[in-house]
């Protein structure tokens, strides 16, 4: 993929205008508190696998609707104080996977809290998901996620899914192993989006990783990509020809932009200028809104992958220096 978007000078400097409904912070606010009118109810049951260092534990807690969300829970084995805890959320498709998939964090120090998002895994080989979504949307939608509930932001496929989140931050911190002052979220694509998402809502998040992120500056996204997933709004709005000003009110609640802006904590971003997914002017968007301490790590020659395992590695090095030994 040839290089499409704004030149890296451009880049730097791109910060559009955010659309943002006047009851944003009441509608997340009214969100998390009607969750937490449900028990968290955190289980974390021990799963049998010959690691020398690292023990595992299945874990599932009460997220949305108090629907049983399922994740993986990995602790350094033999830690005598509380270690910090980096959240995982995952991309577009995936599921939890297997334990052996998320042991970086466990072989620095760090426990870490796998969250399975609702609905996904399902067609994916590598990384099975076991969490269904057993809200339905009463309007019409397009094959996959992306428009299920699109017409009301009260239905929409990802207020359950960042609320869910949330709730997850809540059942790391509880954990007697996890210092609760030293939680990290973290995630790529969709993963990224969550992240975003989490680290605005939440008050006891430490800092965010945020890798090449989904569901940020969608209108900008949906005019210049023609890759999935965001093409499955276009195919929608192609459908329904009438239905653009009230998509793009419901998108407004989860743009990653309004999210950026109210981040505070700590966070380190990368790109990939080469992104036909997530194009790189959309991530730049959510980086220069971002209100607290802030980098950026960008790989020109890269595709949606982004930095892959470099990035894995920048991110060891940034948690080291903020959050100190574990």
């Amino acid at each position: 993929m040839p290089l499409f978007d704004l030149p890296l000078e451009e880049l730097r400097g791109y910060r559009p205008d955010r659309d943002e409904p006047a009851d944003f912070d009441a509608f997340w606010s009214a969100t998390l508190a009607e969750a937490g009118e449900f028990d968290l109810a955190a289980e974390y049951v021990p799963y049998d696998l010959p690691f020398a260092s690292v023990d595992v534990f299945d874990v599932s807690f009460a997220g949305w609707g108090g629907h049983r969300i399922n994740g993986w829970f990995l602790l350094p084995r033999g830690a005598q104080d509380p270690v910090p805890c980096v959240m995982h959320y995952i991309g577009y498709g995936g599921g939890r996977g297997f334990p052996k998939d998320h042991l970086m964090w466990p072989a620095a120090g760090y426990a870490v809290f796998v969250m399975e998002t609702r609905g996904h895994g399902g067609a994916s080989a590598h990384s099975p998901g076991s969490t269904g979504d057993p809200h339905g949307s009463s309007g019409p939608q397009a094959p996959g996620m992306m428009t299920r509930g699109i017409l009301d932001p009260a239905d929409y496929y990802y207020r359950r899914v960042f609320t869910d989140a949330v709730r997850a931050v809540d059942a790391a911190a509880a954990h007697p192993a996890v210092d609760a002052s030293r939680i990290v979220v973290s995630g790529g694509s969709q993963g990224g989006a969550i992240s975003q998402a989490t680290a605005a809502l939440h008050p006891g998040v430490r800092a965010a990783l945020v890798d090449v992120p989904f569901l940020t500056h969608f209108r900008r996204a949906v005019e210049i990509t023609g890759r999935d997933p965001y093409q499955e709004l276009v195919r929608f709005l192609a459908a329904r020809r009438d239905s653009a000003e009230q998509v793009f009110r419901t998108l407004s609640y989860f743009d990653g932009l309004n999210f950026a802006a109210r981040g505070r904590v700590p966070a380190l971003y990368s790109v990939a200028l080469m992104d036909d997914i997530c194009p790189p002017s959309t991530v730049f968007a959510a980086y220069n809104h971002w209100q607290g301490p802030k980098e950026i790590t960008v790989w020109p020659w890269n595709n949606h992958e982004g930095g892959g395992g470099y990035q894995a590695e920048e991110q060891l090095r940034y948690l080291r220096k903020l959050l100190g030994e574990s």
